[in-house]
């Protein structure tokens, strides 16, 4: 379970206690704890868990009490938890319809691997504390089911939590990174400025102590772990996220491929719905982008599905792409030329049509 689930079950059964609940009876009970919890036996790994999700859910500045038994002060067994209701409440006057609590529960789902700022998860977690979890079963004329139309954004890039814990602690990272074009990765020193997603892509717009400039950085470029160092001093100044998307955006807007699609083809219906392209009165795709080298892995992809007319440069990246897959999956066509009709055929048969 993830430690956000974790944590908000905590604080739903301590807010839902006057008397408070003892550390056994946490961790036999409340989810995230209970599926781990053995009677009698030996939970001492579990007992840890709880002290730091204890420090995890005040640092998130929520009030929980320890409470000591009469007669037995001391004793940790006997500590009793709670969070006094009245002083985490919602002010009187901020009050949510069940559309803008359903709105927020949205919001949560499409976040829910750990996108938020921890400014953000407090928030979020206050609200869902005070309000609807966005599980309930619409009922009543013209209702809809919330699950069916729930985003789902995944952080799956395995650099992504290293580098929001550095922007949270306004520390410096180093990792090795790929850059188009080379087949080595280069150690990379930076200050993180903001992670943002852009294009369905996560993105991390850092300062580069070697260059001194800003730039971009494709987290699935990433190679290895990340190291974090020095912090407290690299802090990101106000705004950082929002610069970087319109910076993206307006690369984005100045970047287009023309496109070729075969009628009726898997290409066209899928590049057709892509953000912002125009279709010309030939049928041709003019195509918006901020990474070439994105592009062209995503076009390589539809095989002879696609022709690139220009630039130049996008349609020499998708060639050599295409080149290289029938070298690697068709050694006795790996002479052909990858628009010839049979290397294209043994290229969609080797890989069924997959999108890469």
């Amino acid at each position: 379970m993830p430690a956000e689930e974790r944590l908000f079950s905590l604080v739903l059964a301590l807010l839902s206690t006057e008397s408070g609940l003892t550390k056994a009876e946490i961790l036999a009970n409340v989810q995230g704890y209970r599926q781990r919890w053995t009677t009698g036996g030996d939970n001492a790994s579990l007992e840890r868990q709880f002290e730091r999700d204890k420090d995890d859910v005040r640092e998130l500045g929520i009030p929980l009490e320890t409470i000591e038994t009469p007669g037995a002060a001391g004793n940790n067994q006997t500590l009793r938890y709670r969070i006094p209701k009245g002083e985490y409440d919602l002010p009187l006057d901020v009050r949510f319809t069940p559309d803008e609590s359903a709105l927020l529960s949205l919001a949560a789902m499409a976040w829910r691997e750990g996108a938020l700022s921890t400014d953000s998860r407090r928030a979020l977690l206050k609200v869902r504390s005070a309000g609807s979890d966005g599980n309930e079963t619409p009922t009543g004329p013209g209702a809809t089911d919330m699950a069916a139309y729930a985003p789902r954004l995944r952080a799956r890039d395995a650099a992504f939590e290293p580098l929001r814990s550095a922007l949270d602690r306004a520390a410096a990272v180093r990792f090795d990174y790929i850059t188009p074009g080379e087949h080595e990765p280069r150690r990379r020193e930076l200050a993180p400025l903001a992670l943002v997603q852009h294009g369905g892509r996560w993105m991390l717009t850092a300062h580069e102590f070697s260059t001194g400039g800003t730039k971009n950085y494709l987290l699935s470029r990433i190679v290895g772990p990340v190291s974090a160092y020095e912090a407290g001093r690299h802090a990101a100044p106000a705004g950082a996220g929002e610069r970087a998307l319109a910076e993206l955006d307006r690369i984005w807007s100045e970047r287009s491929a023309r496109i070729a699609v075969v009628p009726g083809s898997d290409a066209e219906q899928r590049l057709q719905r892509r953000r912002g392209t125009e279709v010309d009165t030939d049928g041709v795709l003019v195509l918006h982008h901020v990474d070439p080298q994105i592009l062209a892995e995503e076009l390589a992809a539809f095989g002879p599905e696609v022709r690139v007319l220009e630039p130049a440069a996008l349609r020499d990246q998708v060639v050599a792409r295409l080149r290289a897959l029938v070298a690697d999956h068709a050694p006795d066509t790996a002479d052909h030329a990858p628009d010839a009709p049979d290397a294209a055929s043994a290229r969609t048969e080797r890989t069924g049509g997959a999108r890469g």
